[in-house]
């Protein structure tokens, strides 16, 4: 059994939509990030660097933090959505998703949605940059079906619950017609609708 240590956040939902996806039983230990609960000591031993999500592999008591790296473990742990023969190109949007996409709208979340009107250069230029990174996956997926192949894959798990944010973003992801096409195909699979419904309240996922 696996257990998710974690918050409601896109990171967090990234792991909960993979379990959901590969059908492994797990049970949800929520973080209370706003109380600072990630910094406990406790929490401390399995994440180093205090962030969620993490994930005991009870099976094996096997802890491991950082959810690309969960991502990875869990698709080998199930044989799913890492296909061998594609792993190069999965690793390179699994990584452009965990030091870009993610990076950067978090950001944006910041200036934009939490803090608007406390800097005007931060807001513009997170702004600007997620604006970008709307325009190439948007133009990525005017070649591909899914973002590292024709596959979907761990890829796109890592990257979607950050495009299921669009309308905290006010970029309007309906003008990228490649990135809406691919948001509204993963929109509907049953284990994606599950998964983001990380705490079990009924959350829905953001239509286009």
């Amino acid at each position: 059994m696996i257990e998710l240590l974690t918050a409601n956040t896109p990171n967090g939902k990234k792991i909960s939509i993979m379990l959901e996806e590969i059908s492994f039983e797990y049970k949800v230990t929520k973080i209370n990030i706003n109380n600072n609960e990630q910094f406990k000591p406790e929490f401390k031993k399995i994440s180093p660097f205090s962030k969620i999500p993490v994930i005991v592999d009870h099976e094996n008591n096997q802890s491991l933090f950082e959810s690309g790296a969960i991502l990875i473990y869990l698709a080998e742990k199930s044989g799913k959505f890492y296909d061998k023969n594609q792993k190069t190109i999965i690793n390179q949007w699994l990584m452009g998703q965990m030091a870009y996409v993610g990076p950067m709208l978090g950001q944006h979340h910041q200036f934009h949605h939490y803090n608007p009107g406390k800097s005007e250069f931060g807001e513009n230029r997170y702004f600007k940059i997620s604006e970008r990174i709307y325009k190439e996956l948007d133009e990525r997926l005017s070649k591909s079906k899914f973002l590292a192949c024709d596959n979907y894959t761990i890829a796109d798990i890592a990257t979607f619950p950050w495009i299921a944010r669009h309308e905290w973003h006010d970029i309007g992801l309906k003008r990228f017609n490649n990135l809406t096409r691919w948001y509204e195909e993963i929109s509907n699979r049953k284990a994606v609708i599950k998964g983001y419904d990380l705490l079990k309240k009924g959350e829905e996922i953001p239509k286009v």
